[in-house]
């Protein structure tokens, strides 16, 4: 195969395996074009015998190339750390490999929890559900040390979210009243899809100002967004859209993206919002624009 044939056949993998380790969109996007550039230097291609697994290994070791490098900035990092946003057009992702679930902010956050190469093991056995043999190949353990791994991995995750029954549909309808609500300062109906131990979460990483520590309760959060909306100019847009697999939020001002909010269910009301503000974690988005 051609290197644009092999693009577009596994281009979709390797950024979905790159996306869920480092939680960056921009940092994913430059690991699988760099894998590419290199298989494109690569003079004798059809030597490699088993080219997924082939590439998946160069896109994991360049995402902990990148992790280890980054290591300093997220302990030094102001206030909470998220994953930057990745947000689709569509309510039903194209790409085979972008499973829902496990691309929620809530379980790329638990992720972080693991080390490197538990993080790795996990995401392919769990979301790819990769044989170990073929883990084995790319993390280079031996296939019983990788079910070890694996084993360990799942064991340290046991606050694992838990999984919505919401369909898409309702997810959507609940994440409309919420904002609805909020634009007509209704916090009536915000509590009524709000769950009353919900948690928010913010990342302004030092260039926006924004709580740096979790919000708890339902009560807390409304006054939170009560605040937030009236510094809001005039014109602004909210774009209801696709956030980390699940409804969610932009906001727009001047035609750039300023807000993006993603959610988590619990039994059928809102548990947590993720607020994402800051400007660095957003560029993907306003480049594109």
């Amino acid at each position: 195969m051609e290197t644009e044939q092999l693009y577009e056949a596994y281009q979709p993998l390797l950024f979905s395996l790159a996306y869920r380790i480092l939680g960056s969109v921009m940092d994913a996007e430059d690991i699988v074009q760099d894998v590419f550039i290199s298989l494109d230097n690569i003079e004798d291609i059809q030597s490699i015998e088993n080219m997924k697994a082939y590439l998946c290994k160069m896109a994991t070791n360049r995402s902990i190339d990148k992790l280890r490098s980054a290591a300093h900035k997220r302990n030094v990092y102001v206030g909470m750390w998220l994953p930057e946003p990745l947000v689709e057009e569509s309510d039903e992702p194209s790409e085979s490999f972008v499973i829902k679930e496990s691309l929620s902010t809530a379980y790329l956050l638990l992720l972080q929890q693991l080390s490197e190469v538990e993080r790795i093991v996990f995401i392919l056995r769990e979301v790819f559900s990769y044989e170990y043999e073929e883990i084995a190949s790319i993390v280079d353990k031996s296939s019983v040390n990788c079910r070890k791994i694996f084993q360990r991995a799942r064991k340290s995750i046991l606050d694992k979210p838990k999984q919505s029954k919401l369909s898409t549909k309702k997810m959507a309808a609940y994440v409309e009243k919420f904002v609805s609500s909020l634009q007509c300062g209704d916090a009536e109906g915000m509590l009524e899809v709000l769950k009353t131990d919900a948690i928010f979460k913010a990342d302004g990483g030092g260039k926006v100002t924004t709580a740096i520590h979790p919000i708890y309760s339902a009560d807390r959060i409304i006054r939170l967004f009560f605040g937030i909306a009236k510094k809001f100019p005039a014109e602004y847009n909210v774009n209801f859209k696709m956030v980390n697999g699940a409804p969610g939020v932009t906001v727009t001002i001047n035609n750039k993206v300023i807000y993006v909010l993603s959610f988590a269910f619990e039994n059928e009301k809102i548990s947590n919002i993720y607020m994402m503000v800051n400007p660095e974690k957003l560029m993907h988005l306003n480049v594109k624009i």
